[in-house]
């Protein structure tokens, strides 16, 4: 079984923050091996001087759905102070780290760029820095470490919380690697220390490392939901559902105007290495198209070795825009939400401008090939920030 940055802090690291007053950043999927959060490990032991909660998009307790603003509040189990850093401030700032010394920072990551978590990290980074302070990530597994390095190293012009420093959308790193590359790749000049697992492979699945899956948001039910997610969050972007409302948020998607027998043998015949298309049919209780009958497809991981999840995703969009007319990209304040994705509008472009008769795998490897150049550039600076 791996051991997790948190038990080693608790059983061989404790001077890291011995006689430190601790903030800590974490969530429900803070824990140790046994389920005990990071919370309430710091909290019972005495050597520890926890001082305050910081909770991250979805909240400290995961209680928050996506996208929904998270107030400040107090613990109701430890009675200590919960600053929020998904309101109306995402950075830590001199006030909310008054009477800390050392912010700690325990969340699991799901291996992509898209999700916040990982901004929620550096941001901390940028605010620990310009007060003086000093972090410590406690470090987890990349659940779809095996997965290769893929897509585009997104730009500093669209940079957003779901999408910054320069990553492409599989990054292949864990959470302490990332803080160093944030680190030191952008001049952040943060004091930060990583408390390394022991046991890890860079080649191990989630499923390889003898550690229980806490979801680290309510639509990261699984690890097998992380797999499909760097391809099928493009969806988010659209009017088409992706399965959020569901229980198999990510691997289904669909809207009420598609042919889930057709689009299904569609898919099935792009020749996708490593899944495999079923018709499906649901009625999200939330998010889009709520209460409706929805129909679509499920995708299903046969072989997560032989899988490339941003090739599927393309293609399963590119074959969504290019059937059914009714398919559109969602826009807020006069900007496209996938191009905060994607990294620019080269992929809304190249699939708006495909003909009907193109095939969408040929679409998708098309703007897969475009971001070659970006994905092994990354490979090069990734390996100065390597620890396993």
């Amino acid at each position: 079984m791996v051991t997790l940055g948190v038990e080693r802090l608790l059983n061989d690291r404790f001077e890291t923050v011995d006689g430190e007053r601790l903030g800590l950043i974490t969530n429900p999927s803070g824990t140790d091996s046994n389920l005990t959060t990071t919370i309430d490990l710091l909290d019972a032991r005495e050597e520890f001087d926890l001082r305050k909660l910081f909770g991250p998009e979805h909240g400290i307790r995961g209680d928050a759905q996506a996208g929904v603003k998270v107030e400040d509040s107090i613990d109701e189990r430890t009675g200590l102070p919960v600053k929020s850093l998904y309101g109306d401030q995402k950075q830590l700032t001199p006030e909310m780290m008054d009477g800390i010394d050392t912010i700690v920072y325990d969340m699991q990551d799901v291996g992509c760029r898209f999700y916040t978590l990982i901004y929620t990290l550096g941001y901390a980074l940028k605010g620990v820095a310009e007060a003086g302070k000093r972090m410590v990530v406690l470090d987890r597994p990349n659940p779809i470490s095996p997965l290769s390095v893929a897509g585009n190293r997104i730009d500093d012009e669209v940079a957003s919380f779901v999408g910054a420093y320069e990553l492409p959308i599989v990054h292949g790193m864990t959470v302490g690697e990332l803080a160093t590359y944030f680190n030191g790749e952008f001049d952040v000049g943060a004091d930060v220390e990583v408390v390394e697992m022991r046991g890890w492979s860079r080649s191990d699945w989630f499923s390889d490392t003898g550690l229980p899956w806490v979801y680290p948001s309510p639509n990261m039910p699984t690890p097998g939901t992380a797999t499909l997610y760097p391809g099928m969050c493009f969806f988010e972007g659209t009017n088409l559902s992706e399965g959020r409302g569901t229980t198999k948020p990510f691997e289904l998607v669909g809207a009420p105007w598609i042919d889930a027998d057709d689009w299904a043998t569609e898919l099935s015949n792009q020749g996708l290495e490593g899944v495999a298309f079923r018709p499906a049919y649901f009625s999200p209780t939330f998010s889009k198209h709520e209460r409706e009958n929805v129909t679509g497809v499920q995708i299903h991981v046969l072989d997560r070795d032989a899988i490339d999840p941003v090739t599927v995703g393309l293609t399963v969009l590119a074959s969504a825009f290019t059937t059914y007319d009714d398919c559109e990209w969602i826009a807020y304040d006069d900007e496209f939400f996938v191009d905060k994705l994607a990294g620019g509008s080269y992929l809304r472009e190249t699939i708006d401008a495909a003909d009907a008769s193109a095939e969408p795998r040929e679409i998708a490897e098309t703007i897969a090939d475009r971001w070659e150049d970006d994905r092994t550039e990354f490979l090069d600076v990734r390996d100065d920030y390597r620890r396993y």
